[in-house]
């Protein structure tokens, strides 16, 4: 690369600018600049070549349309080796650009205030600065491009060093890096878009574009051998993992953050005080109380062994008499909408217990209206499956009795209630419960009998006069009989299996009675 001769400055962070400018004035760089960025440059002291005298044409139009000209993007776009492009340089009056220096008008900060008009959104939606960037980037043997103020000090060390020349390294790393920054953009704005469009459920674009940004790096990943990050999905305000804030304990693991997930979204679906206890992402214990430390207590009774280590979760403020019996236990994450000062207090003498704070999460389950924020998205080598979230849940109305007998009202707020634990559990999905509370909960079974001994077996709690709940329909009468065994006595699944007529016949033979949702919740 031949020497930087001449820098075009447009930032809308400003953070650093004007240091990283008097570097490039002390090296006899010549500065030409727009708008804000031009005054900001001038009020320090430097000279600074305005957009407008650089083109001869002034900004316009708002401000819509400043640097789109061939006098910008031909002295950025020529080629300096080739003599074709040279000549036409000289015809048009071009000079040539050896360095852009960029960022974005803040269109992810916009649509995050609360109650942004849509005029708003539309003039930050940068158009000049993407296509400098581009241009430069696609120009990058010739031309520097700089999107990024962490870097500002390594250009400038490579200039004074090189008597004004970058290394092809850092040129072809910062065109990388301007190719993430204009794709991320691009994504930013076209999920804002869509997300504005009222598509039916079914509906799935032909490209799937979706905007992550990486919020920390993980010691690892589910293996110490395994290396990890978390990425979290830009505009994402629905309370989740994602929008938690961490109060204290250790760093969280790639695990903690999955079973996080799998806890909150657990006792999202509550609106009564809630607890909820997560291992390997499956729920060890759930209950519903009159307050948390109800719930709490009934929660933990299910599985007291599987929840040592568990990741814990609440939807109310956490108060001292429930942080009290939390630190009896151990316990990897607790995850709650907020905390009383002395529960706080209490909870922080565990060190390395992680703190979680998620806003927003009392109010979920309650809520008139909810936005579920993208899609469910699952990675196999090679491709991604998408599909929509599994929030659906049935009330009595949606329901049908199939068997003589028809359950009570308590049976059926029961197997409401397990109904919607049974969402979350990895199937084969089999939850016991009793009121408001799981009892046995057998879970990622090969097969159905499967995960209904298991769940007898797990059970800490007495079975008999429990109900149950399973994900996906009985192939046979098998798991019927055997949880008449253990005392069951209502039943809620989907229906649809071809021995139907067979599975509700042994529930009439046992006084079992049984619900058919016609709704599967199968859990990979």
């Amino acid at each position: 690369m031949k020497r930087v001769e001449r820098a075009l400055i447009s930032v809308t962070d400003k953070k650093g600018i004007v240091a990283f400018a008097k570097g490039l004035h002390e090296l006899d760089v010549e500065l030409v600049s727009t708008g804000g960025t031009a005054q900001a440059l001038r009020e320090a002291g430097l000279p600074v070549v305005s957009i407008a005298d650089f083109t001869g044409y002034p900004e316009m139009l708002d401000g819509r349309v400043k640097t789109l000209h061939p006098k910008v993007h031909g002295g950025i776009l020529a080629k300096r080796g080739s003599e074709k492009h040279v000549k036409e340089m000289e015809q048009h009056g071009i000079q040539p650009i050896d360095m852009v220096v960029i960022n974005l008008y803040p269109f992810e900060a916009t649509i995050a205030k609360p109650n942004v008009s849509f005029e708003e959104v539309i003039e930050n939606i940068d158009i000049g600065g993407p296509s400098m960037i581009r241009s430069a980037a696609k120009n990058f043997t010739d031309v520097a491009v700089v999107v990024n103020p962490a870097i500002y000090a390594v250009v400038l060390d490579e200039l004074k060093k090189n008597d004004r020349r970058l290394s092809d390294e850092l040129k072809y790393r910062m065109a990388v890096e301007a190719f993430k920054v204009t794709s991320s953009y691009d994504s930013v704005i076209y999920n804002y878009f869509k997300g504005r469009m009222s598509f039916p459920a079914h509906d799935f674009a032909q490209d799937y574009h979706v905007a992550y940004r990486k919020a920390q790096d993980l010691r690892y990943g589910e293996n110490p051998h395994q290396k990890a990050a978390f990425y979290k999905e830009i505009g994402c305000k629905e309370p989740s993992v994602s929008t938690a804030l961490q109060i204290h304990g250790k760093e969280l693991s790639f695990n903690n953050i999955y079973d996080i997930d799998a806890a909150c979204e657990l006792v999202k679906e509550f609106k009564e005080p809630a607890a909820v206890i997560i291992k390997h992402t499956n729920p060890c214990g759930a209950a519903l109380g009159a307050d948390l430390l109800d719930a709490y207590e009934k929660a933990i009774a299910t599985d007291a062994v599987s929840a040592f280590g568990g990741i814990y979760s609440f939807n109310r403020k956490v108060d001292l008499k429930l942080a009290r019996e939390i630190t009896e236990e151990f316990v990897e994450v607790i995850a709650a909408p907020a905390y009383d000062e002395d529960a706080l207090e209490e909870l922080k003498r565990k060190k390395n217990m992680r703190i979680m704070v998620i806003d927003g999460l009392a109010d979920w389950a309650a809520a008139a209206e909810k936005q579920y924020f993208g899609k469910d998205l699952k990675r196999v080598v090679g491709g991604l499956l998408v599909q929509d979230r599994d929030t659906a849940l049935l009330n009595k109305d949606q329901m049908r009795v199939v068997t003589d007998r028809k359950p009570s009202l308590e049976e059926m707020d029961s197997l409401l209630f397990a109904w919607a634990v049974a969402k979350h559990v990895k199937s084969n999905a089999i939850v016991f419960a009793r009121g408001k509370e799981t009892v046995g909960i057998g879970a990622g079974q090969m097969s159905r009998v499967d995960s209904v001994k298991l769940a007898i077996s797990k059970a800490e709690k007495e079975v008999n006069g429990s109900v149950l709940a399973s994900d996906a329909f009985f192939p046979f009468r098998d798991s019927i009989d055997t949880i008449a065994k253990a005392g069951i006595t209502a039943v809620i699944q989907p229906g649809g299996s071809i021995k139907d007529q067979e599975v509700i016949q042994a529930c009439n033979e046992h006084n079992i009675a049984m619900v058919c949702t016609g709704m599967r919740h199968f859990r990979h």
